[in-house]
């Protein structure tokens, strides 16, 4: 096992810690197991759930010492900003109820964050993160985590050289089934604390993957929402939260969209599909085949772009030579490698430029917040249009 004290001597490995991804927590491997595959994060310290035992046998099972496995995140935060050897940045995977008094704890002593999205309950608990961020110079990324695929910023490079002309109409959809049934009620950990509105916040169905809708849409077109109208639908006896919507928009470059967002739609796993429309041409993406975007102009055949082709943008960066699928894990260790880049970068006292800070920011944060508190405002008055 390596120590601490070896880590703050190799300068080109960040060290962090976790709060949350206990037994039994997908997330918390997904963000592990991404943040390892570039070789420049290694997970030093943790507070993986409330129940200390579970802190200990997962910490266990990672191999990490016995002296960085913590009882309450106010001591993970507070033990490690004095260590010498203390992590660089935490990871928060917790329910999202959780996420702003961890962040801002953090933040407090010194550390950086990595949060899962949504980033907090309210504007105003995402406003003021932000600026402690600033405050204290630290860094701060949302994982929205298709924001990561190579052909996704093949997408928005392509859009900001104008190769489709003017936005027009933008069409984005994620079709999921797994809420077809209450399983929450059957034991479902993942469903029992969505569905629960003290966890959750206001939103389900929106506030976990409309928001991924939201945050792939402006990372591909650059447009930011003007206003919108959402029907939420509320399917399953019992249940408070939403688990299906729609949504019209109006963006600030005066075209328009609509996103439909779905855990109730059978027959459907993972089914984000984002397509824009421009005055010179198309742009399709899938996350299910992700590695291969479909490009229309009029008058011409279809064109279909692969992943690791070399007439790809220099900024659209693959592992792996096309043919070779990447995926979910890639994309997540996408944005920890961009993440901890910017990190070694800025101990060692270098500038970061915009282009080092290629991640999802604490702004685009705030802005899913934003988005999902207007759907619901927007819901529960019939759907009228709300300005942002």
């Amino acid at each position: 096992m390596i120590s601490g004290s070896e880590i703050v001597k190799n300068t080109k490995v960040i060290g962090y810690g976790m709060v949350g991804g206990g037994e039994g927590a997908f997330i918390g491997d997904a963000h592990r197991k991404a943040a390892a595959l570039d070789g420049k994060c290694r997970l030093m310290a943790g507070c993986f759930s409330r129940d200390f035992d579970n802190t200990k046998r997962t910490g266990e099972n990672l191999g990490l010492s016995e002296d960085r496995l913590y009882r309450s995140y106010e001591e993970m935060a507070a033990a490690e900003s004095q260590r010498e050897d203390g992590i660089d940045f935490v990871t928060i995977v917790t329910p999202n109820s959780a996420h702003f008094s961890i962040a801002k704890t953090f933040l407090e002593n010194g550390i950086s964050v990595v949060c899962d999205k949504p980033l907090v309950l309210t504007v105003e608990q995402g406003t003021e993160l932000a600026a402690l961020s600033k405050e204290k110079d630290l860094l701060f990324c949302v994982t929205y985590t298709y924001s990561g695929y190579p052909m996704v910023k093949q997408a928005r490079e392509m859009i900001r050289k104008g190769n489709i002309g003017d936005i027009l109409f933008v069409m984005a959809e994620y079709p999921q089934d797994w809420l077809l049934t209450t399983i929450e009620k059957e034991g479902s950990k993942q469903a029992s604390w969505r569905t629960d509105p003290k966890q959750s916040g206001v939103s389900n169905c929106m506030g976990d993957i409309g928001s991924h809708i939201e945050n792939t849409v402006a990372c591909i077109t650059g447009l930011t929402v003007k206003s919108l109208s959402a029907k939420l639908d509320i399917v399953g006896e019992g249940r408070t939260l939403d688990n299906n919507g729609s949504v019209m928009l109006k963006y600030d470059n005066g075209g328009s969209g609509m996103y439909w967002a779905s855990q109730i739609a059978c027959g459907n796993d993972n089914g984000l599909k984002v397509r824009v429309f421009g005055t010179k041409g198309s742009i399709e993406w899938r996350q299910e085949d992700p590695n291969y975007l479909r490009v229309g102009y009029p008058g011409q055949p279809i064109q279909i772009m692969s992943r690791g082709q070399g007439y790809l943008e220099s900024a659209a960066g693959s592992r792996l030579p096309a043919g070779h699928p990447e995926g979910y894990y890639e994309a997540f260790a996408s944005i920890y490698s961009k993440f901890a880049s910017a990190m070694l970068k800025k101990k060692s006292g270098e500038v970061l430029l915009d282009s080092d800070l290629d991640f999802p920011s604490v702004e685009a944060g705030i802005d899913g917040v934003k988005f999902i508190i207007n759907c619901v405002r927007s819901s529960n008055e019939n759907s009228a249009w709300i300005d942002f």
